[in-house]
């Protein structure tokens, strides 16, 4: 078998096992081709034939206010009668190569465990929450200007989010690239919003019976009033809003009224790809300062592996190779992903991920805290 990028001569048979895996859906050639011609797909061949595919969309997600170049994998597929014969995993492997340069990477798994092989390990979620829009009509309160936004607005909108992600010191979500929000802002079926400081995008889910918030995320309570409002808005129509909101939403403190909650999750898992890189560019909380021995173990990323010692101070952290300790923690690279996203370390020791000594684990969960959240599906 060989693995390699692929070109728009695959075009097709890309777009063959993506309808026998996933099912018939519209094609984008486009952004397939775009993806392509910017070196972001990896299939693997059998001979001629081509048997496994997956590709990478280039993002920025960020951790505690900071943003951390990440991979975000997607398409990945195996052809139904080539399953079984590990070329998921060798599909997989490729792709941590393909990413090379990307301090981290991310993805929603349709199966874990292939994922969990090559160093992924479940991190946050896509919180989806089902609420009635009457109550959202109510909020509005103040002269908060809100105005449509279009493709024009695309440097805004991201100029925007990226400085909302920073000031809330949010965990996990993403901001895509200029061709992809540009993409976003003249979709016909998503209506956007914009505000000073916020901004707004929603449609129609399953015809006229339910709403689709995609994005909501607000510098203030008087601007995320006004555009949740917009979306009770739709009250007299609308049966239910669905909307993809962090685990704490300043929305769901507004609400008049709230004593229960309908919230899909939908879990998506972290690789760490260069870890000095990753924990350079991640943000900590300024009051903790912390200098732990880690040792890492990581058999498809070399230069991540062996002795460790994580200094965290003043916001920032660094990770400098060590002579090896006894009271060193113990991570595998499925470990170090977890522990990246604030997974506490009783839930790793738990779940026997993680060994060694435990006298720092009070540390990490300090350093490292965060509730991971994602407001996009890919």
């Amino acid at each position: 078998m060989e693995t390699r990028t692929l070109e728009p001569a695959d075009l097709d048979a890309v777009h063959d096992l993506w309808t026998r895996a996933f099912g018939p859906s519209d094609r984008d050639d486009a952004w397939t081709l775009r993806a392509m011609g910017e070196g972001r797909f990896l299939g693997v061949r059998d001979g001629r034939r081509l048997v496994a595919v997956g590709h990478y969309h280039p993002f920025e997600q960020w951790w505690h206010g900071r943003a951390v170049p990440m991979g975000g994998v997607g398409g990945v597929c195996v052809a139904p009668e080539d399953r079984g014969r590990g070329v998921g995993r060798r599909l997989a492997a490729g792709l941590l190569d393909l990413m090379d340069g990307r301090p981290l990477s991310a993805l929603y798994p349709a199966t874990a465990p292939v994922y969990r092989s090559v160093g992924y390990e479940h991190a946050g979620a896509q919180y989806r929450l089902t609420l009635p829009p009457a109550p959202l009509r109510t909020l509005a309160s103040g002269p908060v200007e809100v105005r449509r936004a279009g493709p024009a607005d695309t440097g805004e909108v991201i100029a925007l989010l990226r400085r909302l992600h920073a000031e809330a010191r949010h965990h996990g979500p993403i901001v895509p690239g200029e061709d992809q929000v540009r993409d976003f802002l003249q979709n016909e079926r998503v209506y956007s919003y914009l505000a000073a400081d916020g901004f707004l995008a929603y449609g129609w889910d399953g015809g006229r019976e339910d709403i689709a918030v995609h994005r909501c995320v607000a510098g203030s309570a008087a601007t995320a009033r006004a555009l949740w409002a917009v979306v009770g808005s739709g009250s007299s129509i609308a049966r239910t809003v669905r909307a993809n909101v962090a685990p704490d939403d300043p929305m769901l403190w507004l609400l008049r009224d709230r004593s229960e909650d309908e919230v899909r999750r939908v879990g998506w898992m972290l690789r760490v790809l260069d870890a000095p890189a990753a924990i350079a560019a991640r943000g900590f909380p300024v009051a903790v300062s912390v200098e732990v021995p880690l040792l890492v173990e990581d058999e498809l990323r070399p230069a991540n592996a062996g002795s460790w010692t994580l200094t965290v101070r003043e916001g920032r952290g660094r990770l400098e190779h060590a002579a090896e300790r006894r009271d060193a923690t113990r991570l595998p690279a499925r470990g170090l992903a977890a522990l990246y996203a604030g997974v506490p370390m009783a839930t790793l020791r738990g779940a026997g991920i993680v060994t060694g000594d435990a006298g720092a684990d009070p540390l990490l969960d300090a350093a490292f805290a965060g509730k991971p959240f994602m407001l996009d599906y890919f």
